[in-house]
């Protein structure tokens, strides 16, 4: 419209007329006239490109998968809302089951690349092997995986999570304790388990025969308005919070053994001892926070070694029975105890235990030198071959105390093969057919010159450095070797000495630990079996008995229950429950009655279609 009414009823005229109309009167207005025009093109000129460019924009957007980036609209996060933000996810179960594959594959190197504090030379063996790859190894802490940062770091998140997962619940279940089950719903029809029958019994007397009926059914029972309510299942939670609780403990106790952990081993040869301090072993290994001064003060002497195989049939050799008997004493003026270890039975001695782990055999050797003098006798333990279950052994004579005939100190090494039953193919060579002692031999090289022993580098007494030995040859030129029974002799070229193979005595390898906190760690684990148990196959559930007076003076009993997850077991409890409480409130003769939906009190919502019959004999599903 180019004309509008002011509020007093005169004409005026809006902006386009006003504009033609002054045009003869102003010699201005032309010009302004003009601007307003140029002005209002410019404007639509705009407005139409704006109009395609959103129109781009849009068909844009449909053919792009890149998400909408849209500026966040919520409040900014102070940082204590970050980190109540940070705290909701680290004790979510998600991060937990998240927290524990982590450490479950953060273990994996530890078991794929050697640990500096199981196998140390091991570890500088690789590191020699591997002059790249080692150092990068050594910076990532691969070779400590289990005192790592990056693993205690993965360890303590786990262990935070699991307590904060476990304190809110725990509060949370001693609130459901406390609490009431909750009252009957108002149509009890509608649960997934439901039964209903008429009696002559009052209200009071079947409610009374309900609350009975399930206290002795274990359930926890509160009264309401002409009904009674029941739960049952706690027991389901509790296993939960038990199970998580365990995990903590388990978590402690490993920490706790390893941290202040003590483990070594000892060979000890029959008729030897051994005392319980630190340059008495073999090799040992202690957690970060021990000190050796916590040693138990024990010792103990080897008097016997028991063993023995299958003779024949199909499992001929197989192991039947490892014993090792000691004599063993406490302190420095202990009495001396008579004990027996066997496999999986360890001696415990203080806080100490000791486990047989190993046996096999050492020959008795004499070595006399060029002047016929002893330069060396004793039993030498000769080691199993690995894989080996006939127990082929090898091992080293080193004899550091040696002259030759011409009085020149020298040193000499015998490295040989031992088998206690002896056997011999071209393919094997000589090697053991039984692991009991039926026909023992021993094969020898001998070898002359510096056994490195005094370079002070440590060096396996199982082994030898033949880097600055040269072996003893015979008339033809080849290498000394010869073959020994008990009670034979090797003689040395030249006048060098003899080697006499006297007798087999046996040895075994113990270990001792100490190991605190393995009770806790074994405790725990059997908790969280039992609360496992119990959160998978127990159910919390619920039940409702609701009697009252019906239309014709008869009482109407209902029962319902419901379970937290769908289970066949909910109606057959139901079921059980309701054939017991018939026997004091038996139902009715078959007879026409109102939807028990239709409570005494509930008159506007009765749906007289689909009631019950009166012989409904059981629970069922809706």
């Amino acid at each position: 419209m180019s004309d509008t009414t002011d509020s007093n009823g005169t004409s005026g005229s809006n902006g386009a007329g006003d504009t033609d109309g002054t045009a003869g009167t102003d010699g201005t207005s032309g010009t302004g006239s003009a601007d307003v025009t140029a002005r209002t093109g410019s404007s639509a000129a705009t407005d139409s490109g704006s109009a395609e460019e959103a129109t781009e924009a849009a068909a844009q957007s449909q053919l792009s998968t890149a998400p909408v980036e849209e500026a966040p609209s919520g409040p900014k996060l102070s940082l204590f809302g970050w980190l109540r933000w940070f705290w909701r996810q680290l004790t979510s179960m998600r991060v937990a089951l998240l927290l524990l594959l982590l450490l479950s594959l953060a273990s994996v190197p530890g078991s794929l690349i050697p640990q500096r504090n199981a196998s140390p030379f091991r570890v500088a063996e690789f590191l020699q092997n591997n002059p790249k790859l080692g150092p990068v190894y050594d910076r990532l802490q691969l070779f400590d995986v289990y005192s790592s940062v990056w693993f205690s770091a993965i360890y303590l998140l786990l262990f935070v999570s699991l307590i904060g997962c476990i304190v809110p619940r725990t509060w949370q279940f001693v609130g459901q304790l406390r609490a009431k089950p909750p009252k009957a719903p108002s149509r009890l029809k509608r649960m997934p388990a439901y039964t209903t029958w008429r009696t002559e019994a009052e209200p009071a007397e079947v409610l009374g025969g309900a609350r009975k009926l399930l206290r002795g059914s274990r359930f926890r029972v509160a009264d309401g308005e002409g009904s009674v309510s029941a739960e049952k299942g706690y027991l389901r939670e509790l296993g939960n919070l038990c199970f998580h609780l365990a995990l903590i403990v388990m978590l402690v106790a490993f920490a706790v053994g390893q941290l202040w952990s003590v483990e070594g081993g000892k060979l000890v040869v029959k008729g030897g001892g051994f005392a319980n301090t630190l340059t008495q072993y073999d090799d040992i290994k202690s957690g970060a926070l021990y000190d050796y001064d916590d040693l138990d003060g024990f010792g103990f002497t080897l008097e016997e070694f028991h063993s023995s195989f299958e003779e024949s049939g199909p499992e001929r050799g197989t192991p039947r029975d490892f014993r090792a008997d000691i004599s063993y004493w406490e302190g420095a003026d202990g009495p001396e105890k008579k004990a027996s270890i066997e496999v999986n039975e360890p001696l415990t001695v203080g806080s100490s235990k000791v486990y047989l782990l190993g046996h096999g055999y050492a020959p008795v050797v004499t070595v006399k030198d060029g002047k016929g003098d002893v330069a060396f006798r004793g039993p030498v333990p000769f080691l199993p071959q690995d894989g080996d279950p006939n127990l082929t052994s090898q091992g080293v004579v080193k004899v550091t105390d040696y002259q030759d005939a011409k009085g020149k100190k020298e040193q000499l090494g015998f490295v040989g093969i031992f088998t206690p039953t002896y056997g011999i193919d071209e393919v094997r060579g000589p090697h053991s057919t039984f692991p009991g002692m039926k026909y023992p031999a021993i094969f020898l090289s001998a070898y002359r010159g510096n056994l490195g022993i005094d370079t002070g580098l440590p060096q396996s007494v199982y082994q030898l450095n033949q880097r600055g030995m040269e072996p003893f040859e015979t008339e033809d030129g080849d290498i000394l070797r010869q073959s020994l029974r008990p009670g034979e002799t090797m003689d040395l070229p030249d006048g060098a000495g003899s080697l006499t193979f006297e007798r087999v005595e046996r040895w075994a390898t113990f270990q001792i630990s100490q190991k605190p906190a393995s009770g806790w760690a074994l405790g725990g684990a059997l908790v969280a079996i039992g609360g496992l148990a119990a959160s998978l196959f127990l159910q919390r559930r619920r039940v409702w008995v609701r009697a009252y007076a019906g239309g014709d003076g008869r009482t109407v009993v209902e029962m319902a229950s419901l379970g937290r997850s769908e289970s066949a077991k909910v109606p057959e409890e139901l079921g059980t429950l309701a054939e017991r409480l018939r026997a004091g409130a038996a139902p009715l003769p078959s007879a026409p009655e109102r939807d028990a939906d239709d409570g005494p009190d509930d008159t506007s919502d009765h749906d007289d279609s689909v009631g019950p019959s009166a012989d409904d004999d059981g629970p069922r599903r809706s």
